[in-house]
């Protein structure tokens, strides 16, 4: 694409990632999008690069506006290397070019990059940079989501830039909130944006709350986020903003999830009374196999649900190994303000449901004791068992949501 105007003089000249599917193992369907902004000012800014593999678009989107060796200054927002590995390669054009970035991101860049001869300019949140007509102010946002992370506001235009925070893995010829709901539609874009939060953000809800309440005491008027990623908000970016306080707190629908994996079908056939027991109880459920289902998506559905029941068969007295690694991942994600647990088969010996509830326990969430189990395969009155299993766990999670 062209490069795409944001504001008087300000402009998108990243990169679209249509085929990405696998971004550091996160599944990414819709494809992603690199962002960087140029600021054409009396001093030209550059706020962070993109991608290595992209870098020549980028580099032509800036040249169809200004010859890369009149940037000033590069503002880096954030070191990881979809956004800072094509860094060297644009400051091969703008040598003299001053680069802002916080204390860990320069420690952070000398490990990827020989920066002997660069001009690096440490900034904390609070520091400005003056360009011409317009100030850029600094606010640091360490571990949101690594230690060097910060975002950059454009005082005069009451731009954030916003780097990973409020973005979203989409590839699209939109870049704006009010463009893509136009051609594609709202929910899919709040999917992407939970999606986003769920995989990546999870375990920061704490430092996104204070980072939000920080920026409403700088008192920024914000009428545009512009992330690293995704389509840029300028229609309703306190829709966003909203959709992360709330999700920061824990937001959740009033649904379970059942997530599980199987052998012989055993666990499997077990999911239907327990899924018929929670929706005549009046509360939505989804049903995941983890195998047959990206490991992103799987962690998203747990996300979006109050409730979660993990499924599993025993295998050498312990849980199924595609059960083991979603806990694995979902521990790392460390969520908070759900009620889950777990069911299973085992065939002369168990031990699975227990090695799952041990593991939600380490997980700190709210625990539905005990689970339940069958030999080999669910008997019609294993199915009346299962069913009432649900019918009793969906009441449960109705009384946990009733608290938020």
């Amino acid at each position: 694409m062209n490069p795409v105007r944001l504001k008087e003089g300000i402009y998108w000249v990243g990169a679209i990632d249509w085929a990405v599917r696998d971004f550091h193992g996160y599944i990414t369907p819709r494809g992603t999008t690199y962002n960087n902004y140029l600021i054409l000012d009396e001093e030209i800014t550059l706020v962070d690069a993109v991608k290595e593999d992209f870098t020549e678009i980028s580099l032509k989107n800036i040249r169809a506006l200004v010859e890369p060796s009149k940037i000033r200054h590069i503002v880096v927002n954030h070191i990881e290397n979809d956004h800072a590995s094509g860094l060297d390669r644009i400051k091969s054009f703008c040598p003299d070019a001053d680069i802002y970035i916080t204390e860990r991101g320069r420690k952070g860049l000398e490990r990827f990059f020989d920066i002997s001869g660069w001009n690096i300019k440490t900034v904390k949140t609070g520091d400005t940079l003056k360009i011409g007509k317009r100030t850029l102010l600094f606010i640091e946002t360490p571990m949101l989501h690594w230690p060097d992370s910060m975002m950059t506001y454009v005082k005069e235009e009451r731009l954030l830039i916003s780097q990973d925070a409020f973005g979203q893995h989409i590839a699209s010829s939109a870049r704006f909130d009010d463009e893509y709901i136009t051609c594609e539609s709202m929910s899919e874009l709040e999917d992407a944006v939970v999606d986003y939060y769920a995989n990546i953000l999870m375990p920061f809800g704490h430092l996104i709350k204070s980072k939000i309440e920080e920026l409403k005491k700088l008192n920024l008027e914000i009428d545009m986020i512009a992330p690293d990623h995704g389509v840029i908000w300028r229609q309703n970016p306190q829709k966003v903003l909203q959709m992360y306080l709330d999700m920061a707190n824990g937001k959740a629908n009033l649904s379970v999830a059942i997530i599980y994996d199987t052998m012989w079908h055993s666990t499997e056939q077990m999911t239907l009374p327990i899924m018929q027991g929670i929706r005549d109880e009046g509360v939505d459920c989804k049903v995941i196999k983890l195998r047959a289902t990206p490991m992103s998506i799987a962690i998203k559905e747990f996300w979006k649900a109050r409730g979660a029941l993990i499924g599993t068969p025993t295998l050498n007295n312990i849980m199924y190994p595609s059960v083991s690694e979603f806990l694995t991942h979902l521990r790392g994600l460390r969520p908070k303000n759900r009620i889950a647990g777990a069911f299973g088969s085992y065939g002369w010996g168990g031990g699975a449901v227990k090695e799952v509830y041990e593991e939600l326990k380490r997980m700190g969430l709210e625990i539905y004791e005990p689970g339940i189990q069958v030999m080999y395969r669910p008997s019609l009155e294993d199915e009346k068992r299962l069913y009432e299993f649900g019918k009793d766990f969906a009441r449960m999670v109705k009384e946990y949501h009733a608290k938020f």
